[in-house]
C-alpha cells in the first residue's frame, strides 16, 4: 500500500535516521529537496538544465521547480510512498504539495511531527559525527563510533563533524526553522493530519513511534 507522509522537525532532530529506517523497513523513498536538486543537476534533463542554470546564478531555485521535480518523482513511483524531509518548508509550499499530490491521485497519509527540548538537542547535535564514507551518523552519547574505530555500516574509518554543528551556529538554525516552518504545525493540525512524536528518544523508540502512526 502506497503511504506518503511528511517528516517535520528542527535540524538534528533525527528526520534522515527515521527516513533511512522506513526506506529499509517500508520500501518507501525518502525524498529530500537538496539530494532532488544535486541529483537533477546532473542527470541533463530538461528540468536538470533548469536546476543548473538557476544554482549557477547563485540564485535560489523556485518553488516551481522543486514540485516539478517531485512530481518527476511521483510518475516514477513503483508504490511504496515517499518520505518528505525538509519539503514543505512554508505555506505556500504546503499548498503547493497538496494541489500536485491530488492531481496525481495521491493523498497525504500523516504529518509527523519530531519534537524535541532545544537545550538537549544542542547538546545532542554538538556531539554529532558522520562517517566520511556513507554519511551513518553517529554520537559521542548516544551513538558512539565502535570502539575499534570502524563505521558499523560500511567499515569506514573517517569520521567528521559538520562546520556548523556549533552551539552559536545551531541555535541560529533552529530560530531560522521556528520562523519559516513552525507556521506548517498549525497548518496541518488543522487539516487533522498532524501527529506529534518525541524525537529525542532512543532511535528504536522512536521508531516504533512512528511506525504506530503509520499503521493507524
Amino acid at each position: 500500500m502506497t503511504t506518503n507522509i511528511i517528516l517535520l522537525g528542527p535540524p538534528g532532530a533525527g528526520k534522515g535516521t527515521q527516513a533511512r529506517r522506513l526506506e529499509d523497513e517500508r520500501g518507501m523513498i525518502q525524498l529530500s529537496t537538496g539530494d532532488m536538486l544535486r541529483e537533477a543537476r546532473s542527470s541533463g534533463t530538461d528540468m536538470g538544465n533548469r536546476v543548473a542554470e538557476v544554482m549557477d546564478r547563485g540564485e535560489l531555485v523556485t518553488d516551481e521547480i522543486v514540485i516539478g521535480l517531485i512530481e518527476e518523482k511521483l510518475d516514477a513511483d513503483g508504490g511504496t510512498g515517499f518520505i518528505f524531509d525538509g519539503f514543505p518548508r512554508t505555506l505556500a509550499q504546503a499548498d503547493a504539495l497538496a494541489a500536485l499530490l491530488n492531481k496525481k491521485g495521491a493523498r497525504l497519509d500523516a504529518v509527523i511531527e519530531m519534537q524535541v527540548d532545544d537545550e538537549a538537542l544542542v547538546k545532542r547535535i554538538i556531539a554529532r559525527s558522520t562517517c566520511a564514507q556513507c554519511g551513518e551518523v553517529y554520537n559521542d552519547i548516544t551513538k558512539p563510533i565502535p570502539a575499534d574505530g570502524k563505521c558499523a555500516n560500511c567499515g569506514g574509518t573517517e569520521f567528521k563533524r559538520r562546520a556548523d554543528d556549533n552551539e552559536d551556529s545551531l541555535r541560529q538554525r533552529l530560530l531560522e526553522y521556528y520562523k519559516k516552518t513552525s507556521p506548517l504545525i498549525g497548518y496541518y493540525h488543522a487539516k487533522g493530519q498532524l501527529t506529534r512524536v518525541d524525537g529525542l528518544g532512543e532511535i528504536d523508540t522512536v521508531s516504533a513511534a512512528i511506525a504506530k502512526v503509520l499503521d493507524a
